[in-house]
């Protein structure tokens, strides 16, 4: 039987996956020299709550969750070299990449089946968030000649040497930001799909 919630409850179990996401962001798995990091799972408890409580509330709680990460990131504000690459930054990196977290209902909403749904509409947010970040990449962090340097460090230099600098940003920010994000939104996925198949009523919609 689905069990009906208060307000009250849902906020309190809003700020519980809140704690839960920050603590497990704080156990990087790997990270990397300029910026980003693969965590223990630290998405999945936002992404639990969109399917317990809908996208109105996980957008909610992964919206304040966002506003806790740009407070703990504010250092990275610093290399942006004007006021559009800070609100880019906020934007990008911060309140929409964590806030679009909230809509893993909604993309899982039109599979039928349940445990692929909890599976890709896991998977479908953590890409939401890599797309952000590499909007972001490009907009906040565009310096051809560092992401030249960086890109021919792995073996590109035959690749790149033609390209434009608009077109190189793009290629740059969107290589750097997938050797972290892809891997977690693959952790993520699979953690997701091992937490349905152990506890599947903690995926289950629950009345308000």
């Amino acid at each position: 039987m689905t069990q009906t919630y208060s307000k009250t409850r849902v906020l309190v179990e809003g700020a519980l996956m809140i704690a839960l996401s920050t603590v497990l962001s704080f156990i990087p798995i790997m990270e990397l020299p300029h910026g980003g990091s693969i965590t223990l799972l630290s998405m999945l408890p936002l992404v639990v709550m969109s399917f317990r409580h809908g996208a109105k509330w996980g957008l909610f709680t992964a919206f304040v969750h966002s506003l806790l990460q740009l407070f703990m990131g504010l250092k990275n504000l610093a290399y942006c070299q004007t006021v559009g690459a800070q609100v880019g930054c906020v934007l990008l990196d911060y309140l929409l990449a964590f806030t679009a977290l909230g809509l893993a209902c909604v993309l899982a909403k039109p599979i039928k089946n349940k445990l692929a749904g909890a599976a890709l509409g896991t998977l479908g947010v953590c890409l939401l968030r890599y797309l952000c970040s590499t909007l972001s990449g490009y907009v906040v962090w565009k310096d051809y000649d560092y992401a030249f340097e960086w890109m021919t460090q792995f073996g590109w230099g035959a690749v790149i040497a033609n390209m434009g600098e608009n077109a190189l940003c793009w290629l740059y920010s969107a290589v750097y930001n997938a050797t972290y994000m892809l891997p977690e939104a693959v952790l993520t996925t699979i953690g997701a799909v091992i937490l349905y198949k152990t506890l599947p009523r903690l995926f289950a919609a629950q009345a308000h």
